[in-house]
């Protein structure tokens, strides 16, 4: 087969759930199983902690900066959270994408409404769901990170989270990690085929039937 049949353009993949369900193991997963998918940038105007390197954990930004980009419609989805703005910026997700590299996010709801509302057609979206209440809350208590008050408030904040499923356009219920894997690389694999994201694919056919 011709090189210009196995152009394609890169793709948007988000991983949404309640605290507890799996996404970030998921991802961890995912990245470090696949080459051609990387984790999103994300912009902050909050301080650097120890450790952190701009460019790599976040583009660290002034106020000013950040705003500045707000108003150059610069982000493909923005939030202000206890007091510090973050954002992802969209040159080098548009870049990625030309290039065919895919694009992973680990944000909530309202994120993927506003990238679904800047990029619909380059986004997949998948939502990862806990196989019951009870187990969220054991895999919550599990991990140990927090205080029985704060498994509580997640605990709480997980019905409006799973109440926005339907706006996915996948689903997978982490009852298995394994499976759950496996489903999330189905996914992946199939959306990389679709004709859509081919570019190379009309020229291919252009040559394949010329007489």
């Amino acid at each position: 087969m011709s090189n210009n049949s196995s152009k394609r353009r890169g793709l948007l993949l988000v991983l949404s759930s309640p605290s507890g369900a799996g996404k970030s193991t998921l991802s961890r997963l995912l990245l470090e199983k696949d080459n051609n998918i990387s984790l999103s940038v994300s912009a902050t105007t909050r301080e650097p902690r120890p450790g952190e390197i701009d460019g790599k954990d976040y583009h660290f930004y002034t106020q000013d900066q950040f705003d500045q980009l707000v108003t150059d419609d610069g982000f493909l989805e923005h939030a202000t959270v206890f007091e510090h703005s973050y954002g992802t910026p969209a040159e080098p997700v548009e870049e990625a994408l030309r290039a065919g590299k895919d694009v992973l996010f680990d944000i909530d709801w309202q994120g993927t409404q506003q990238l679904n509302q800047k990029v619909g057609a380059d986004l997949v979206r998948v939502f990862i769901l806990p196989p019951s209440k009870e187990e969220l809350e054991k895999r919550l208590k599990k991990r140990a990170q927090d205080s029985d008050e704060v498994v509580a408030k997640r605990m709480s904040k997980a019905n409006a989270e799973i109440s926005h499923w339907a706006e996915y356009d996948y689903v997978i219920v982490n009852d298995d990690l394994d499976q759950a894997e496996k489903d999330l690389f189905t996914i992946l694999d199939a959306e990389r085929m679709k004709r859509s994201r081919q570019t190379g694919l009309t020229s291919f056919v252009a040559e394949l039937t010329k007489d």
